[in-house]
């Protein structure tokens, strides 16, 4: 009998699972999309988002320069969309990224997820450190992209930049610059609450400075889609009307043909802006007015410029923090909706309206490019239970569209809704008194 300590000793067959099994070769066994469940097979089976390149390498270095002196203290002029630069004062346009990459082009040939490099996701372990060697006087200058875009070099006063499209959600594809002054922005919020004073919070009026008002840049993501949806219901035509009863106890009834309605629609959205923070997703109307912020929309994003830090030299931005694949359920009950709209005008002989009861979106391709918008911000902290309710008063950056929540007086409001009661109800009894 051999030795089992002898290498040549003939060894036993491993089962599976056993550490000296050898994994089999790459492709050895193709994987077949057919043996797979329905979801997991549809996502094997989709095709790779397609990237579109606005990464502006020549800006990499962190370093803006003016294009006629070279110099790196650029600012954004107030009121326009120009750069201006500060030691030679020429003044130049960003390129619109509308035109350099055909983001206006080619929507109902859409196909499959495009996504510009800006928008793609997010990665968990990104720093938020950028480093930049200066090349005036070699020393190193770190911007932190939690609470900054820009910095200066201590030594040589070169302004540096972040430009390079990180993939912590921090730089976007494109800005659209601010054209609303901040003393225009004090003004429109002024007149704002001026209307509301009268049932607005003691404690309010007198802690409201609207000089306090910031100036953000806010994360959208901008989304062109082309779709189809179906929805069907029942729509009802009045055949005839009538009361029974008097007095108060009149009644009006209604008779009515029902019938069953279906409607296919298909359809391009050019630009839809879709928020790509969570924070300012959560419309908890408990806890913040967030959805006052939607109020001020439509952005003129055919405006928007190709992604300079130099536009945010002296204002904060809130970086993004959703994905492509977080966003599109926002997407598609954004489509229903324009779905919804689209045949509403094909359903005008149901005079007694039509309940949709089934509906269907089929996204056939988008295209997503992450943009900076910008937005005029008021706050007001009104205490309470549950940490209390953020007010806001916000103003689109671009038309001057203003909208707001002011913290009312409760009794304010129940006093004069009794003082109108009684005044229409001495109304009614005149005209009552007065016909008899």
């Amino acid at each position: 009998m051999s030795d089992p300590r002898d290498p040549s000793h003939p060894r036993p067959l491993r089962g599976p699972g056993s550490p000296r099994d050898v994994p089999p070769e790459p492709g050895s066994f193709p994987l077949d999309p057919d043996t797979l469940p329905m979801p997991i097979r549809e996502e094997v089976l989709a095709p790779d988002p397609v990237a579109i390149d606005t990464s502006a390498e020549e800006l990499k270095d962190g370093l803006n320069r003016c294009p006629k002196c070279g110099a790196t203290d650029i600012r954004h002029r107030a009121g326009s969309d120009l750069l201006v630069c500060l030691y030679c004062r020429h003044e130049w346009h960003g390129e619109r990224v509308e035109e350099q990459f055909g983001l206006g082009e080619g929507i109902d040939a859409l196909r499959g997820t495009v996504v510009a490099s800006g928008a793609k996701d997010i990665a968990a372990d990104a720093e938020h450190l950028r480093s930049f060697k200066c090349a005036g006087c070699g020393a190193e200058v770190t911007v932190n992209t939690e609470t900054s875009m820009t910095a200066r070099c201590h030594w040589c006063r070169h302004v540096f930049g972040v430009n390079e499209q990180i993939a912590n959600g921090a730089v976007p594809d494109a800005i659209l610059p601010f054209r609303i002054k901040k003393d225009d922005a004090v003004a429109r919020i002024r007149q704002f609450v001026d209307k509301r004073r009268l049932f607005a919070l003691k404690a309010f009026k007198e802690q409201f400075t609207p000089e306090n008002v910031n100036c953000v840049y806010l994360p959208y993501m901008i989304v062109d889609a082309r779709a189809g949806a179906d929805v069907a219901g029942q729509g009802e035509v009045e055949t005839a009307r009538y009361t029974r009863g008097s007095g108060k106890d009149k009644e009006t009834y209604f008779d009515a043909d029902v019938y069953a309605v279906q409607r296919h629609v298909d359809f391009t959205v050019d630009d839809l802006p879709l928020e790509s923070s969570s924070g300012r997703r959560n419309l908890d109307v408990r806890s913040n007015t967030n959805n006052i912020i939607n109020t001020i929309l439509p952005f003129d994003t055919k405006n928007a410029v190709k992604w300079n830090a130099s536009y945010l030299v002296g204002v904060s931005s809130e970086k993004r923090n959703m994905d492509v694949a977080h966003l599109q359920p926002h997407l598609e009950d954004q489509l229903l909706s324009i779905a919804r709209a689209q045949v509403q005008p094909s359903v005008g002989r149901y005079n007694r309206g039509v309940r949709w009861e089934q509906e269907k979106i089929d996204v056939h391709g988008t295209r997503w490019v992450s943009m900076y918008l910008p937005v005029w911000l008021y706050s007001y902290h009104q205490p309470g239970p549950n940490g209390g309710l953020l007010h806001y008063i916000a103003v689109n950056g671009r038309t001057g569209e203003t909208m707001g929540s002011v913290p009312v007086q409760q009794w304010k409001l129940v006093a004069a809704a009794l003082t109108v009661g009684t005044i229409l109800e001495g109304i009614a009894l005149w005209i009552i008194a007065n016909a008899s």
